[in-house]
């Protein structure tokens, strides 16, 4: 009886240590950063406006690889960052931030990576775009969310993800086409409607993506020294009225009737004031932007 006792309990696997539970989002301070305070149930019209909502509060901008370093993904940390501090970030960040966000709703949330198209002309370029695929309770088609794109072809709000129709996200126009590829599904295409025409703004499929998949392709788009993040500073903002797009030096505002201002910013002291000012982000304590 004891040899047997004694050679069971040797086959037996050792208790696992206790794991730390989750970080859990901030909710309350989250849903005060993007001004929402909708009923708080996982529905359309709710998708629609919290993603709105971030869209338009909470900037686009590549601060911290401009400074050399992968800006961290870890739930925390990106809740000091965009949500109580004066900073934004870019997709990577946005779209993680939401995704816990949008799970606290009782949404669920799969991320999805895409194919950047926008300036490609007509070259493949790498997977390094993230966005959201969400299943809204008792509807049958999945929503495209996505506040992390930045650029004035950005979806403003979740849109279903049915090809061939048109929508309109607050003042925008987009719609999704299909494409032939080789692996298990067509492309999904995104499409804004810019200046009188569609463009192709990134390709993707429906395969699931996880956080580590995030942090390989965040440090490789934040720290490659041929990536234009780690180089060029790009700042973002969509408001009611316009977009505004900063790069290196060069500010664009376009207005929703399509009249655009552009100018060029004499030094690094008008720049930093023209983020704080007009894109709502205070730069990290003694920053020096590349000229």
């Amino acid at each position: 009886m004891t040899e047997t006792t004694t050679a069971t309990r040797a086959t037996e696997a050792p208790e696992a240590p206790d794991t730390p539970p989750a970080p859990q989002l901030d909710l309350d301070a989250y849903l005060s950063r993007i001004g929402w305070s909708g009923e708080r149930r996982p529905s359309a019209t709710a998708l629609r406006a919290l993603t709105f909502a971030h869209a338009t509060s909470i900037p686009f901008e590549n601060l911290d690889p401009l400074l050399g370093s992968a800006p961290s993904l870890a739930l925390p940390d990106l809740e000091a960052k965009l949500v109580h501090g004066r900073r934004g970030g870019y997709c990577y960040e946005h779209n993680t931030l939401l995704t816990a966000a949008l799970r606290d709703f009782g949404f669920t949330v799969t991320g999805l990576t895409a194919r950047v198209r926008v300036g490609a002309r007509g070259a493949l370029r790498p997977r390094t775009h993230m966005l959201l695929l969400v299943h809204v309770p008792g509807e049958a088609r999945p929503y495209v969310a996505d506040v992390g794109f930045g650029s004035i072809g950005a979806l403003l709000e979740a849109v279903p993800l049915v090809a061939d129709t048109e929508f309109h996200d607050g003042p925008r126009r987009h719609r999704f086409v299909r494409e032939p590829h080789p692996g298990l599904e067509d492309l999904w295409v995104l499409q804004a409607f810019l200046e009188g025409a569609w463009e192709d703004q990134y390709a993707f499929t429906r395969e699931p993506y996880e956080h580590p998949d995030y942090e390989v392709i965040n440090w490789h788009v934040a720290t490659n020294p041929r990536s234009p993040f780690h180089h060029t500073l790009f700042a973002q903002r969509s408001t009611a009225d316009r977009h505004l797009a900063l790069v290196g030096r060069t500010l664009t505002e376009t207005y929703h009737d399509g009249t655009r201002k552009q100018r060029e910013l004499a030094d690094e002291a008008k720049v930093l004031a023209v983020l704080t000012a007009d894109f709502g982000i205070e730069p990290p304590e003694g920053v020096q932007l590349p000229r």
